[in-house]
């Protein structure tokens, strides 16, 4: 039989029994925490009546139902719903819908059903956090025409009582939202299943009761822990000597940067981040763990892992998917090993073909194509829960020199870096992006006397306010010579973070972090820098660090053998 066939057949079946059946609420898990549904915390639904007519034709392509879901489901919203999850309140449900047919309360908030509308809205505090839809062009579409559009989902979870046994496919669709397909559990009998209802949820978070428990955390720390929240250091060596000890007992410092020189073998290389846990887990917040492992030449994990391709590469191909895939490598091979940050995706437009540093690192010369695969890059890395960095901003792929060696300059005005340079980094930033790198360059026409990392007119100014990124900014290496020619260290690092940066990365040698934590600390007490300024990056760094459940817990030993496996299955899907 037919594909099409055995749907129509599905469809015919679903109105012969259901048309007879009255529907009670189905009660299904309203949390985001993974774990399996169950009755102490089940959320109510309502399924259609078989009257409803769909706003699609009968020839509706399902495979286009899915993709107009999933671009409502990043605004918060579903099809045939006014309502957008995170900002409509009940209120303005009421007003527009009337009251409810009926309210249930349970211990996440309040669900109302609208089964005239064929939606169940989940609220807290007056505000929807939850919207689902049972309409019944929904359940046209089959489990493997969610994959075949949307991928493979972050998440799987489960729901059984005595009348349901249900899958649920969580995709993390940006930083806001999750968008749930729910649907019968596939059987041998029927593997391929049609859509139950779908769900566009935001985690409900009481800001109030957030801030209170950072606040909290924040009150009870030192001006030195505060401080070293605020920097990113290097070490040497590939074992844990007494300036990482120091750096970590006396410093306490926020994160570790990783290069070569530290990486020599796998298990080496796990042994040396359980050791730096270990030696971490007295202090008040867990250590970020990050290294450059971009794909292609920037490739810093050790042992025998099959190299993956270059950005350019991936550019050439232009497939978002094998992109998400390849963050998702990336983010998987970092995981592995202990990591929970990754500097990467580059976002640099590579317009300058004499380019000495981004090169090959750049998905291109068109921000169209660097926009759409550096954040599905972004993506992959994200869904193993693993930091993504994205960088260099405001855009290194004009320069024709080498930041590691002097400064470069890019002599353009805010209308033109808005026109190529900022594309992908706007659009990154409303795609849940978390962490942004900035780059050392000089651009007059915008500050004619401080580069990038240390401009307040950059930072603050054009990043926080004009692209309203509100996460964490980070510094480029400090100790590349586009800095350390012209400024001491010290004095680098309190001038980024009087422009806006809330880490500083002091990447090479124990004595230039030293120097840059005592110059912090030295603004701090004379009054060049504010508490409050502190505070505020502190704030966001342990935001950041709670988002993704950074802890000191150490991992086993590296399979690379899995991970190979893993790579190897990605390339022949979408690489000849």
């Amino acid at each position: 039989m037919r594909k099409a066939d055995k749907r129509l057949l599905k469809k015919i079946i679903y109105v012969v029994t259901f048309s007879s059946i009255v529907f009670g609420l189905i009660q299904l898990f309203g949390g985001d925490d993974g774990k399996l549904e169950n009755k102490d915390n089940p959320a109510p639904s309502q399924p259609p009546t078989i009257e409803e007519k769909p706003d699609h034709t009968e020839n509706s392509d399902p495979e286009s139902i899915v993709r107009d879901i999933l671009s409502l489901s990043k605004k918060g919203k579903v099809l045939h719903a006014p309502f957008m999850a995170g900002s409509t309140e009940i209120q303005a449900v009421q007003d527009k819908w009337g009251e409810p047919d009926r309210t249930d309360e349970f211990p996440n908030g309040f669900y109302v059903n609208y089964p005239d509308h064929h939606v169940t809205l989940g609220y807290k505090d007056d505000l929807i956090f939850d919207i689902r839809s049972f309409h019944s062009e929904l359940q046209t579409i089959q489990l493997n025409e969610i994959k075949e559009v949307s991928g493979e989902p972050d998440e799987v979870r489960y729901y059984k009582d005595e009348t349901h046994d249900q899958i649920i496919l969580v995709y993390q669709v940006n930083s806001m939202y999750q968008l749930k397909w729910v649907l019968p559990k596939p059987t041998d009998s029927e593997p391929d299943p049609n859509v139950h209802h779908v769900s566009v949820y935001t985690p409900y978070k009481n800001d109030d009761d957030e801030q209170k428990a950072i606040s909290e955390v924040i009150s009870n720390m030192s001006l030195n822990e505060k401080i070293g929240q605020m920097i990113f250091a290097g070490i040497t060596g590939p074992t844990l000597n007494a300036n990482t000890r120091s750096l970590i007992n006396n410093d306490k410092v926020g994160g570790i940067i990783f290069y070569p020189e530290n990486l020599q073998t796998p298990q080496q290389t796990v042994q040396l981040l359980n050791q730096i846990k270990s030696e971490n887990a007295h202090n008040r917040l867990p250590l970020l763990l990050g290294v450059d492992q971009e794909g292609g030449r920037i490739s810093r994990l050790p042992g025998d892992i099959i190299k993956l391709p270059t950005n350019k590469q991936i550019g050439t191909i232009n497939n978002p998917k094998l992109s998400y895939e390849i963050g998702a490598l990336l983010g998987m091979e970092l995981k592995a090993f202990g990591f929970n940050l990754d500097f990467a995706p580059v976002l640099d437009v590579n317009s300058n073909p004499n380019n000495p540093v981004i090169g090959d690192r750049s998905f291109g010369n068109n921000p169209e194509i660097v926009s759409s695969l550096g954040i599905e890059t972004m993506k992959g890395i994200q869904s193993q829960k693993i930091i993504s960095v994205i960088k260099h901003f405001p855009g290194h792929g004009d320069t024709s020199v080498d930041s590691h060696l002097e400064l470069p300059e890019v002599d353009k005005n805010l209308e033109e870096l808005k026109e190529l340079e900022l594309i992908p980094f706007k659009r990154a930033i409303g795609e849940g992006a978390d962490v942004v790198m900035a780059a050392h360059i000089l651009l007059p026409k915008l500050d004619a006397e401080l580069p990038s990392s240390i401009s307040k007119r950059i930072i603050t100014d054009i990043l926080r306010k004009r692209l309203n990124f509100n996460g964490v900014i980070i510094t480029d290496d400090m100790t590349m010579e586009a800095i350390t020619d012209n400024y001491e260290i010290g004095r680098a690092a309190v001038e980024s973070v009087k422009a806006g940066s809330d880490i500083v990365l002091v990447a090479h040698d124990y004595e230039n972090v030293v120097a840059a934590v005592d110059s912090l600390n030295g603004a701090v007490q004379n009054g060049e820098i504010s508490i409050e300024r502190i505070n505020a990056s502190v704030t966001r760094i342990i935001q950041l660090k709670r988002k993704y459940d950074v802890d000191d817990e150490q991992v086993d030993a590296v399979n690379v053998s899995k991970l190979n496996q893993s790579i190897r299955n990605v390339l022949n899907t979408y690489i000849d």
